[in-house]
């Protein structure tokens, strides 16, 4: 492949992500036609206080969850011992905050994963395996809820559109064809390295795999309950058909490289949900999802790394300043 053709397949897929924004937000726009702003926010207003706590519960806990993506990946690389619980919790937090909100997760949230681990001495090539093992643990969650959710989804609901069905059945084959792979894989090559450039990746253990699937469909499952308990007071729907359907929806907003899935997550909801619900209340629990789940993680988290980065910037003073007073003593005595 010439560097022509390469520096075209990545403008590409760069301006992909501006393209599916534009064709979601022309879809939303058609759905909610006939409703104002007024409805939408009367409809925020009407989620109960008591779903809205429980929201904030399950986001606290889903973000607990992400955290221990890094875990899982410190301890792939063998730097568990190094890190203190606090320090992997707030990167994980951080770096997921930040990622969700901003979209391409590898160069947001791994910006600021590097920056803090680097400070924690981790090498720079074992944060690269953390990034690329943290990236399976979660495709391994969404892929698995996928495909339960293929068989908890009534299909009917994706035979109103031709090009919903059809990427359901193959989004189905991808997910179930990787997920099969990727166990065979950690059979069959587990004592094994795979070099990437200069890294070389060990092949998980099975247990390793069926940890980080486990943790991913726990993430998944947590993030969904936040809809859910927003979207309950509107609509009648099974938390098995609705998780399915939720996955579905912010894999797609994964594949469209939208930040955030912003306007493709909403759209596969409100095509997916039946007629007869009032699409201005989805909307509304739509909303209210993303801000307890993107916003106001992103300004707590955001808030503790700013008061973190003070303490640290105060202790380094402090040092500086002690090594200025000592400096004097020591030349005297020469």
């Amino acid at each position: 492949m010439s560097a022509k053709t390469k520096r075209f397949i990545k403008k590409l897929i760069s301006y992909s992500g501006i393209f599916f924004f534009i064709l979601a937000a022309g879809m939303l726009y058609w759905q909610l036609r006939n409703y104002s702003l007024r409805d939408i926010a009367n409809a925020i207003m009407a989620i109960p206080l008591t779903n809205l706590a429980l929201a904030c519960v399950a986001c606290l806990a889903g973000y607990f969850a992400l955290a221990l993506y890094d875990y899982l990946a410190l301890n792939y690389v063998g730097e568990n011992k190094k890190v203190s619980w606090w320090k992997w919790m707030l990167a994980g937090m951080l770096g997921f905050a930040i990622s969700n909100n901003a979209g391409h997760a590898v160069v947001s949230g791994g910006a600021i994963r590097y920056r803090l681990y680097t400070r924690w001495r981790v090498r720079s090539g074992d944060i690269v395996k953390m990034l690329t093992l943290s990236g399976f643990t979660y495709f391994l969650g969404a892929a698995a809820i996928v495909v339960i959710g293929y068989f908890l989804v009534p299909h009917d609901i994706f035979n109103r559109s031709a090009g919903l069905s059809m990427g359901l059945n193959w989004l189905f084959g991808v997910c179930l064809a990787a997920i099969v792979a990727y166990f065979v894989m950690t059979v069959f090559f587990h004592n094994k390295t795979i070099k990437i450039a200069q890294l070389k990746f060990q092949v998980p253990t099975t247990k390793m795999a069926v940890m980080q699937m486990g943790l991913g469909i726990t993430d998944s499952v947590l993030a969904g309950l936040v809809l859910y308990f927003c979207l309950a007071p509107f609509v009648d729907i099974p938390f098995g058909t609705f998780i399915g359907l939720f996955v579905i929806a912010q894999t797609a907003g994964v594949f469209s490289q939208v930040p955030g899935g912003m306007g493709v997550f909403e759209t596969v909801f409100l095509v997916a949900l039946p007629e007869t619900v009032d699409k201005a209340n989805i909307f509304g629990a739509l909303l209210a999802y993303r801000i307890i789940y993107y916003v106001l993680p992103l300004i707590g988290v955001g808030g503790l790394f700013f008061i973190y980065e003070r303490w640290l910037r105060a202790r380094m003073r402090r040092w500086i300043d002690d090594a200025k007073q000592k400096l004097p003593k020591f030349t005297t005595k020469k």
